[in-house]
């Protein structure tokens, strides 16, 4: 099989499209407010900027439509896994990132109860005043331990933990140097610091090495397992540039953890990475362990650094606890069950055989995220409804997700599946339409 990559549209960034305030952050957008702390009501003319406003949206609106862009939600019916009730109707899903199949397992509902009748359901305040619980802390130290630092940090979102994360530690004006690939949250992260984003092509470590010669270097931010290509980050090269640069490694393995590594323990693990090579981990709870929520783990200063200054940390209502409770159970399901990555792993193994049989277009990765390479956005929707029809789901991802050009069928796969699944998923994969034609757009057809 020929390995497909996206194709590579990337050059080393420059100061003039990514200094402070190119996307906005520095733009003055305070407006007067009466002395009594209360809007006036519009006048005429605030009515028709209004009404012009709005127009201008639903032009863009159609713009989205007209070149295949839009997207549109679908209603699930019922739990999370791979044979959901989608739109009322049941399909076979492989686009979710329940990768272990923990997200509706009995024993995290039982953990979930459990946590509800002894904590209640909301936390009823932020981390600093009267939010953070007994089963935060629990959860914080079973992070802690599964990822072997010193300290673990809850955060409500993965996105929330990088923008605190990046803007907490670099100062404005310092140098950022992110993987083209990655994750939106890193980069609007280095955007909210202020600092200069610098991004690099897609894993090459010879072109950071050159942009991150001179001085002003503060961090570099990389996903582990990038979300859309599937592939691995070259952790023990970027540490090795990072070192030379004076600047701080950062490692968003959201996609790794629970399914990559020792016991699921990640990227770092599987690339034999210790905590002085990537002094900060973040990691997502919602995936492969299939409840909510994030972390940060790293040394005592790191995390005491963020607890002060990290704002979207501070100025947010703490997790509820009952889930930060069901997450202490996933988490110890997640190492002890060990069969559900060896599952895993053999599926992509099958899955990946197959594909080469029939010369399909999928990109390199040995992760439970397979890309099948369309190229053009209307080929990937064509793809997806044909995929649809057949009661398989399997979302089309397209630019601005991807870049223009690699526009795709983002395939992933769970412990959940059976060999029947992807045996399934390959038939119909064989048969895919060859030649563009025209997509109907009912509720905005299969959208990411």
């Amino acid at each position: 099989m020929t390995v497909h990559r996206a194709p590579d549209t990337t050059s080393p960034s420059t100061d003039a499209d990514s200094a402070p305030g190119a996307d906005g952050w520095d733009a003055d957008s305070s407006a007067s407010v009466p002395r009594d702390g209360l809007p006036s009501l519009p006048d005429a003319p605030a009515q028709h900027a209004s009404a012009d406003a709005d127009a201008a949206l639903a032009a863009e609106l159609e713009r989205l439509r007209r070149e295949n862009l839009y997207r549109a939600r679908r209603v699930l019916e019922g739990p999370q896994g791979v044979r959901p009730v989608i739109d009322g109707r049941g399909m076979l899903s492989f686009c979710s990132n329940d990768y272990l199949g923990l997200a509706a397992h009995p024993v995290l509902a039982d953990a979930l109860r459990e946590g509800v009748a002894r904590y209640g359901v909301g936390s009823g305040a932020a981390h600093l005043i009267s939010g953070h619980s007994e089963a935060h802390r629990q959860l914080e130290l079973d992070l802690a331990d599964f990822t072997g630092r010193p300290r673990a940090l809850l955060f409500s979102t993965g996105y929330m933990a990088n923008l605190g994360v990046i803007s907490a530690l670099c100062a404005r004006g310092e140098h950022v140097y992110a993987d083209r690939l990655n994750h939106a949250s890193l980069n609007d992260g280095a955007r909210l610091a202020g600092a200069r984003l610098k991004r690099y092509p897609h894993r090459d470590v010879a072109a950071l090495e050159r942009m991150s010669a001179g001085p002003g270097a503060s961090m570099i931010i990389t996903d582990g397992v990038f979300s859309m290509d599937g592939d691995i980050a070259p952790l023990p090269e970027l540490a090795r540039v990072a070192q030379a640069a004076g600047a701080r490694l950062m490692v968003d393995d959201a996609h790794g953890l629970g399914v990559v590594g020792r016991a699921g323990r990640g990227t770092l693990d599987l690339l034999r990475m210790d905590d002085l090579q990537v002094p900060i981990l973040v990691g997502t709870l919602g995936k492969a362990f299939g409840t909510f929520g994030a972390f940060v783990a790293g040394s005592e200063a790191l995390i005491e650094t963020l607890i002060q200054r990290a704002r979207s940390y501070i100025y947010t209502t703490a997790l509820p606890p009952a889930v930060a409770h069901a997450t202490s159970a996933a988490l110890a399901l997640a190492v002890r069950e060990e069969w559900r990555r060896e599952h895993l792993h053999r599926l992509i193994a099958r899955f990946r055989h197959g594909a080469a049989a029939l010369d399909l277009p999928l990109m390199e990765s040995h992760t439970p995220i397979q890309p099948l390479l369309a190229g053009d956005s209307l080929v990937a929707l064509e793809w997806s409804l044909f995929l649809e029809n057949n009661g398989v789901l399997v979302s089309a991802i397209r630019p601005p997700t991807v870049p223009k050009g690699a526009a795709r069928l983002r395939i992933t796969l769970s412990a959940a599946h059976h060999e029947q699944d992807i045996d399934r998923l390959l038939e119909l994969l064989g048969r895919l339409p060859r030649r563009r034609g025209r997509v109907p757009r009912a509720n905005g057809g299969p959208m990411t």
